[in-house]
């Protein structure tokens, strides 16, 4: 019985012509890196999860204290304050973290992408896997006061998703675009966590975009974050709180123009990842 030969081909510009499909193929390594650093993430350390749920809760608390309790800042309608809060702040900090982990994941990960072949763009979208899985965790105390106030969401909540998906769209591109920075200029570590920082009072997190003035809300909107939060909270509170929706269509056109941005920068420079990291 003859040996059964195989014959390895190698053809110019493979790579190049078949990337998406080689993204797809390795999907497996993008579950095993982003199991690898949820188990990093939460070994050892004496709380677990609860490391999730603290920081929304200690940062709610003190947005109250300070802008409800000391500045007066009103709510929208009959929402609680707190409650007005914590649905701002959960997509806030998942894009945040979901940023920050994304644009250091490359320099992190510098032994794998020197000595293998594979998408580069799978470390930043594993590294954002692990954000997703802290909002989770974070949805549940979100329950937790929907409950307490004896609030139920309305039929709105059924476009919930739409409007996390257009949070993860939103630190996608920025994540894609700053891990590329980040590995020819290591400064960019630094600066993230600046820009990341500035962006949460920016964004209507601790106070409703209905205090912007009318005619500078389209600019707002810039920032693709006042259109997810937005959106979060007219799902969550329905008719308390009002849907902008040229805030919602300039959110989604910046998203889209910010990814594109991210993935052109992150193709362009990914050759040259393995030499320069």
């Amino acid at each position: 019985m003859s040996a059964v030969r195989e014959t390895l081909v190698i053809e110019a510009g493979r790579t190049e012509r078949h990337y998406w499909r080689d993204l797809w193929r390795y999907r497996e390594l993008l579950y095993f890196l982003s199991w690898r650093d949820i188990l990093v993430r939460y070994k050892d350390t004496t709380m677990g999860i609860a490391w999730a749920l603290l920081r929304p809760l200690s940062t709610m608390t003190v947005f109250t204290v300070v802008f409800s309790v000391l500045a007066r800042v009103p709510s929208e309608g009959d929402v609680p304050y707190s409650l007005l809060v914590l649905v701002g702040l959960l997509p806030w900090q998942f894009f945040a973290s979901a940023v920050g982990v994304a644009g250091a994941s490359l320099v992190d990960s510098e032994r794998m992408i020197t000595k293998i072949y594979f998408p580069r763009m799978i470390i930043p979208m594993s590294a954002m896997l692990v954000a997703m899985v802290d909002f989770t965790f974070a949805g549940v105390l979100l329950g937790a006061f929907f409950a307490w106030y004896g609030i139920v969401p309305g039929w709105r909540v059924l476009f919930l998703p739409l409007f996390f998906l257009l949070a993860v769209l939103a630190a996608l591109g920025p994540g894609l675009l700053f891990s590329a920075l980040n590995v020819k200029y290591r400064d960019f570590r630094h600066v993230v966590p600046f820009i990341v920082q500035i962006g949460l009072y920016v964004s209507p997190v601790a106070y409703s975009s209905t205090l912007v003035p009318e005619r500078w809300r389209l600019l707002y909107a810039v920032n693709p974050m006042v259109g997810v939060i937005e959106g979060f909270r007219w799902t969550l509170f329905g008719g308390q709180s009002a849907l902008h929706v040229p805030n919602v269509l300039m959110s989604v056109a910046i998203t889209a123009l910010l990814l594109l941005l991210g993935i052109a920068y992150f193709r362009k420079t990914e050759r040259s990842f393995a030499d320069v990291i």
